[in-house]
């Protein structure tokens, strides 16, 4: 059976907040929704779980999340949300088992009308809580996951089996109908760029200010090349540091800088980065900045926005986020990105793991006229705005939440 999957749209503002229509079923009576994550730390997921709580909130609904806890729950309370704390990202069976009995009792307890579900094992126990109780369930499927060992496609499938799951971009709609052909009201919901906070004029200049002493910028002011992400093979670094190098040869001189933004340079791969850095000979344009809370500010810092990845990106939200933040990006040719970034337009797609093409498209950011910069920043801006929104997310979010149920 053949997946079909639709566009969602919302609307095209930041937020899907004050005057979003009421999040009630078909009697009138306010949705209580219940959102599965193992944690609630600082990732791209555990932030939309936030985010869409506010909207249920705002909206007139309960926002419920289920999560051991982490960073962002004191977040999620200023947003609305109460968050119930359960080790849903458990894996054994008897833990997925026990998971289920014990959010079946909260669905009973709560009058929760929807399970939502962000993540395997915490889809398992939802689903089978969710037929315990007869109460809808909808997943997201956030990622594409390998299936290299023996019953994985298996363990990945609950992602497509909800009454109706949530794709985050015509990519992953194309794998779930590739894997799991049963999935049947499969809906591409892109995954929102927060339009407000990521607004080069909501950055101040203080907090640019700050981001040039940490990272030591005032001697030696230089075009800054952000690569932002998780210090993870698959995310392009080592690809990043050749290109660096082969640009460098390029252009002459050390008059650029490639700042490595992303948590845990301590780390055993962040340490190989540190000593492939060294090795070239590249200490002077290449550095692993460390993690960075204010990635608007350090994007508006940066004459141009990497995603790098040789794995391709669900969404990307990274690419996204460039574009948002006005700058030129530059991504690797697949998964997500083939979405998000018209080449020519809004910066470059390049083949994934290919340093010279990589180098050729960063020498060709910083050829850019100050013009041509600003023309291509406003493009990528306009191109998320219209279709990559936080406001757009969260209102077909919520329209899947009144289907669910026939609200």
């Amino acid at each position: 059976m053949a997946v079909s999957a639709r566009r969602v749209h919302g609307p095209a503002d930041g937020r899907a907040g004050a005057g979003a229509a009421p999040l009630v079923n078909a009697a009138g009576r306010p949705l209580t929704v219940l959102q599965l994550v193992p944690a609630l730390e600082q990732g791209g997921v555990e932030r939309g779980t936030v985010d869409v709580a506010r909207a249920i909130h705002d909206a007139g609904g309960r926002a419920l999340v289920a999560s051991r806890g982490g960073r962002l729950a004191l977040r999620l309370e200023r947003a609305g949300g109460r968050l119930i704390q359960l080790d849903v990202g458990a894996k054994s069976p008897f833990a997925i088992l026990s998971n289920a009995r014990k959010l079946a009792q909260i669905i009973r307890g709560e009058g929760v009308d929807i399970v939502h579900a962000r993540s395997r094992a915490p889809a398992w126990a939802g689903l089978r809580a969710a037929r315990m109780t007869g109460t809808p369930f909808v997943t997201t499927y956030h990622g594409v996951h390998s299936e290299g060992f023996p019953g994985k496609r298996l363990y990945n499938s609950v992602m497509a089996r909800g009454r109706i799951v949530i794709a985050v971009s015509h990519h992953v709609a194309g794998v779930i109908a590739a894997r799991h052909p049963f999935a049947k009201d499969v809906r591409v919901i892109h995954r929102g760029v927060d339009m407000e906070g990521f607004s080069p004029a909501a950055v101040s200049h203080e907090r640019i200010a700050q981001l040039v002493r940490r990272w030591g910028l005032e001697e030696n002011p230089r075009p800054v090349i952000a690569l932002p992400g998780r210090l993870t093979r698959w995310k392009g670094q080592e690809t990043f540091i050749d290109a660096a190098r082969i640009l460098r040869s390029i252009r002459g001189s050390d008059d650029f800088l490639c700042l490595m933004i992303g948590a845990d340079p301590d780390s055993a791969f962040g340490l190989e980065l540190s000593a492939k850095i060294a090795a070239s000979g590249l200490d002077q344009v290449v550095r692993l900045a460390g993690g960075c809370d204010d990635m608007a500010a350090a994007l508006k810092l940066s004459a141009v926005g990497v995603s790098a990845s040789t794995q391709p990106e669900a969404f990307g939200r990274v690419a996204a986020e460039v574009q948002a933040m006005e700058r030129p990006v530059i991504a690797t040719d697949h998964g997500g990105a083939r979405e998000t970034v018209a080449p020519g337009v809004t910066g470059w797609l390049v083949p994934p793991g290919d340093a010279p093409a990589l180098a050729a498209a960063m020498q060709a950011a910083l050829s850019l006229s100050p013009d041509q910069a600003a023309s291509m920043g406003a493009a990528g801006r306009a191109r998320v705005e219209a279709e990559f929104s936080l406001g757009a997310m969260l209102g077909a979010t919520l329209q899947v939440y009144r289907d669910a149920v026939g609200g």
